[in-house]
This record gives structure tokens, C-alpha cells and sequence, in this order.
């Protein structure tokens, strides 16, 4: 059974109103750099490098993506636990070792997951599968420290706000490099068995310097008082998700927000085909709509100042539902299409970003409503919901592709081509619309209320220490 495991007590420095450095809000938005370039390479190539290079079936791939993305989310929680669950904690800190050791093992799990051994197709799908689901194991073991890094950088709402958007240009930023630079990089080498591993393993390279400069340039201050009191269990995360009615909001939101997101991602190069009839189109345009999207990331601390985080979120939503369902019924012309759909990735790149703030205080609720502090399995869970919606979304591409006709190398009929364009913009029109409900009528933690249970906190931690 084991002996419970109480954390021991630390001295915290933190004051509400703690001034965040320039400095320190850049670096923390480089571990979301660093991330990018190693997550970005997953999403964006490797289901090209499966088919084309590794040769295994569209089909066989789509089941690796699903079945290691679940694997990936169940194993969450229990990278969540061992974080919180830490006998000795350090003064490098709770969360900031695991960027260094963890990035560098990630990078290497980045690079083996674009090499194709020369064995015989079965085996390879297998080897496909297993680096795939190792490589999530690793993604988390970087990721939920980090993600958890921001609530214990400070607890005052505007900061979290101003970090929460260096976060999200950082995740902005490695998106667009990564989006433009890879694929001429890799076309560099006649064999691309070559290539992908030798370009994936320059771009892992650089997420793990991104790493190192988000470890050195960021500070620790909240620090927990009590680490948790009970054995680790199944029933210890079960009951950490379900006692927390703020994280289940969030969980409920995110689902809908990041389908929206990842469905609008995966639909695009079907549009630059078929309904604009250039391919090559797709460059150009995610040149223009991710490189404006970062307008969000900039006016995201401004609208939070004046709005507070929940109105701000709904706010971004609502410009997305605008556009995407204008976008709808406008005809399929570039230039009308690319102007609607940058103020539609404006919009919901303010959610995105304000949901790392939404993160962190939840943490402090949790701590708040249980007198435990678990930023680890906290962080975890909300994880899990991401990757849940990314395994939906993938899901939700083939089998709306599928009903509409979809034929893949063909000229598409009216109908298909109508489909396309709705999956591309009515579904995250209305799923976006479905979260702006939720978080609208459902969460109840405003910045008012978080600013009151923090003072409360503090004084709990003050009594302690008398």
C-alpha cells in the first residue's frame, strides 16, 4: 500500500501584485517555442511521412494517430501524479528540471519517429506505433510541468493574462517557422528516408534551446504549502476531476474549442485543392492567417485588463463564429476566403491563449476548495481534454469527409465541394458557438472571485507559518 507522501513545507516569495519581468514573460514563452518544435512536426508531417516515405496505408495511419493520442491522454494523469507527487523538491524548483532532461529526451523521440527502419511492412507498422505512443510519454513528461510552470510563476490575474499570451506566441510562432521552413528543408535531400530525420532532428535542436532559455529565464514563486496527503490512487486523480467544477468547465469548453481548431487545421489543404484548385495555395494562406492571428496574442492582455478573462474569451469566440459563418456563405474566392479566415484565427487565438490563465487558477481554486495544492494532475486532466478533442477532431475529418463524398484525386462534385467548405467553417462556427455557452453560463470562477480566494489562501499560508 505504500506510505502517504506529504511534501514538505517551503517559504514562498510571491506577492499578488508581483511585478512579471519582460524577460522572464519572453523566456516563459519560449518553452511553448520549444514545444512547437517538436509538436508542430507531428501534426503538420507526419502523416505525410507515413504514407509517402514509411509506406504505410492512409488508414493504418489515421489508427496510429487515434490509438497514440488516447494512449497519450491516459497516460496524462499519471505523468501529472509523479510531478505532484515529488518527495524532494529542490531549489531549481518543482517544475523547471523536467524542461531540460525531458526536452532533450523528446527531441531524440521527435527524430525517431521520422525514421522508417528497412523491415518488412508489418514490422514497420508496429515500429510506427510504438514511437508514436513513446513519443507521446515523452511530450507529456515536458509539456505538464511546463504547462503547470505558469501557475507558479505568479498569482495576480493581469500577469497571468500577459503570460498566457507570450505562451500563446510562442505556440504561434513555432507553428508559422515550422509550417514554412520544413518542407523545402527536407526537399533538399534526394532521399528523403534521409531528410525527414536530419531536418526533424535540426528543428528538435532548436525546441530544446527554447527549453533551456525558458528554464534559466523563469521563477518559481508559488510554492506549495502541503503537497497531497493521500496515497496516489486512481481514486486520488478521479477525485481531483470531479471535485473541481471549474476544471470541469474548462474540460467541456476545450473540447469544443480545440476540434474547432484542429478540424479548421486539417480541412484547409482539402479547400486549397479542390474548391480554390490550387494546392500550393495553402502556403500563402497560412502565411497571411497565422501570421495575423498573432494580432489576438498582442490585444490579449488589453481585453483581459478591461473585459476580465471570461468576457475576453467569449469575445474571441464570437469574432471566430462572425467570420467562419460569413465565410460560409461567401463564394470561394483566395482573397475573400483568407481575409475571413485570419479574423476568424484572431478570434479564436484569444480563447486559446486565455485558456492558460483559466489553467492557473484553477490550480489555486483546487488548492482553495481542497487545501492541497495539485498543479500536476490538475494540469494533467485539462491535458487530457485537449488531446480527447484532437483524437475527435482527426475522427471527425474522415467521417465527414466520408458522408460527403469525398473522393480523394478526383474532381469533386457541387455537393463535395460544399461539404468541404462546411466542415471547414460551419462545424467550428457551431462548436465554437457550443463553448461560448458553456463558459458563458457554466464557469463561475471570475476574476473577482479568484482575487478573493487568493487573499484567502495567503492568509492561510501566513497562518502557517506563525
Amino acid at each position: 500500500m505504500g506510505v502517504p507522501i506529504v511534501q514538505e513545507s517551503v517559504q514562498t516569495d510571491n506577492k499578488t501584485g508581483e511585478h512579471i519581468s519582460l524577460k522572464e514573460k519572453i523566456s516563459y514563452g519560449m518553452g511553448d517555442f520549444g514545444n512547437g518544435f517538436m509538436f508542430d512536426l507531428g501534426q503538420l508531417y507526419l502523416l505525410k511521412f507515413f504514407t509517402d516515405v514509411a509506406g504505410v496505408s492512409a488508414g493504418a495511419a489515421a489508427g496510429i494517430f487515434l490509438v497514440s493520442k488516447l494512449f497519450a491522454a491516459i497516460c496524462d494523469p499519471i505523468v501529472g501524479s509523479f510531478v505532484d507527487y515529488r518527495k524532494h523538491i529542490g531549489a531549481r524548483g518543482k517544475f523547471r528540471p523536467f524542461l531540460i532532461g525531458g526536452s532533450v529526451i523528446l527531441a531524440i523521440l521527435t527524430v525517431l519517429t521520422f525514421i522508417s527502419p528497412n523491415i518488412s511492412p508489418t514490422g514497420k507498422l508496429i515500429y510506427a506505433y510504438a514511437s508514436y505512443m513513446i513519443w507521446g510519454i515523452g511530450y507529456s513528461i515536458v509539456n505538464i510541468p511546463y504547462g503547470s510552470l505558469g501557475a507558479a510563476i505568479t498569482q495576480d490575474t493581469h500577469q497571468r493574462a500577459s503570460l498566457s499570451s507570450f505562451r500563446q506566441a510562442g505556440s504561434l510562432g513555432a507553428l508559422f517557422v515550422t509550417s514554412v521552413v520544413v518542407m523545402p528543408l527536407i526537399l533538399l535531400f534526394p532521399n528523403h528516408h534521409v531528410g525527414y530525420p536530419v531536418v526533424m532532428g535540426i528543428m528538435s535542436l532548436i525546441g530544446v534551446i527554447a527549453f533551456i532559455i525558458c528554464y534559466r529565464g523563469t521563477k518559481e514563486r508559488i510554492i506549495s504549502q502541503s503537497g497531497p496527503k493521500e496515497k496516489l490512487s486512481i481514486g486520488v486523480i478521479v477525485h481531483t476531476f470531479t471535485n473541481n467544477k471549474p476544471l470541469l468547465v474548462l474540460v467541456l469548453m476545450t473540447i469544443f474549442t480545440i476540434s474547432a481548431y484542429n478540424i479548421k487545421s486539417a480541412l484547409l489543404i482539402y479547400f486549397a485543392e479542390y474548391n480554390l484548385g490550387h494546392v500550393e495555395l495553402m502556403a500563402y494562406m497560412n502565411f497571411i492567417i497565422i501570421g495575423s492571428s498573432l494580432l489576438g496574442v498582442l490585444f490579449l492582455p488589453k481585453l483581459v485588463r478591461r473585459f476580465g478573462k471570461r468576457k475576453t474569451a467569449i469575445l474571441g469566440m464570437l469574432v471566430s463564429v462572425i467570420a467562419d459563418s460569413i465565410n460560409f456563405f461567401m463564394p470561394s474566392n483566395v482573397y475573400i476566403f483568407t481575409i475571413l479566415a485570419s479574423i476568424s484565427f484572431i478570434g479564436i487565438s484569444i480563447p486559446n491563449g486565455v485558456t492558460w490563465a483559466f489553467v492557473s487558477d484553477i490550480i489555486d481554486y483546487g488548492e482553495w476548495s481542497s487545501g492541497e495544492r495539485k498543479e500536476g494532475i490538475t494540469y494533467s486532466l485539462f491535458n487530457f481534454s485537449r488531446k480527447l478533442a484532437q483524437s475527435l477532431s482527426g475522427f471527425l475529418s474522415g467521417i465527414g469527409l466520408a458522408l460527403i463524398g469525398y473522393v480523394p484525386n478526383v474532381v469533386q462534385s457541387s455537393g463535395t465541394l460544399l461539404g468541404i467548405k462546411a466542415l471547414l467553417c460551419l462545424y467550428p462556427a457551431v462548436a465554437l458557438a457550443l463553448a461560448m455557452l458553456v463558459i458563458g453560463k457554466m464557469y463561475k470562477l471570475t476574476d473577482s472571485r479568484h482575487a478573493e480566494m487568493v487573499q484567502e489562501l495567503q492568509r492561510r499560508h501566513a497562518d502557517n507559518r506563525v
